[in-house]
């Protein structure tokens, strides 16, 4: 049984793939091992292998590890979502984390709550304090864009009939908004 060969007889994943002799030299090798077959070629597909060796040369060497990783995050994410990619992935973490911070808010208000009445001499039933209501502005809805077309499409109805005369209109609180 052989040991583990050093990379001079066995070729780096790009060179595989591009079906060509690796050099000593090669600016794929270091970065794409050649059980890496199947992320060069995502990244192959989306970026190019000429782009991709043009950026690794004009990367920093320390950077350029952090750039492959990068290159094959985005070029996973540009196959997953070929209209979003990336920007797609952040959207849903940040509408996440908007949601997690309305979770937070609505549990460090019932805690206050708690703690108010726990203090207190008359201490109600928990039951009571764990049902009773959070002033906090409701969370929006994001999952869908029903509502947009909803309402545009009340064909019965006639602008003059939705807006009284004297009422304002203010047009960023009628569509709904994605992050």
């Amino acid at each position: 049984m052989k040991g583990y060969e050093p990379r001079s007889s066995s070729s780096c994943a790009a060179c595989k793939f591009l079906k060509r002799r690796c050099i000593p030299n090669c600016i794929f090798a270091p970065y794409f091992r050649s059980d890496e077959c199947k992320k060069f070629a995502k990244v192959h597909k989306v970026f190019g292998a000429s782009n991709v060796s043009k950026i690794l040369i004009e990367v920093p060497e320390e950077q350029r590890e952090d750039t492959v990783n990068s290159l094959a995050y985005e070029a996973e994410a540009r196959l997953r979502d070929p209209v979003y990619g990336c920007i797609g992935a952040i959207a849903l973490l940040q509408r996440k984390m908007v949601e997690l911070q309305h979770d937070l808010a609505i549990a460090k208000a019932r805690l206050a709550r708690c703690a108010t009445a726990s203090a207190a001499a008359a201490t109600p039933s928990s039951t009571d304090i764990l049902n009773s209501h959070v002033s906090l502005a409701p969370f929006p809805d994001f999952s869908t864009c029903s509502d947009f077309n909803d309402s545009f499409c009340l064909s019965s109805s006639s602008p003059s009939q939705l807006f009284s005369r004297n009422e304002t209109v203010d047009d960023f609180f009628q569509f709904p908004y994605m992050f």
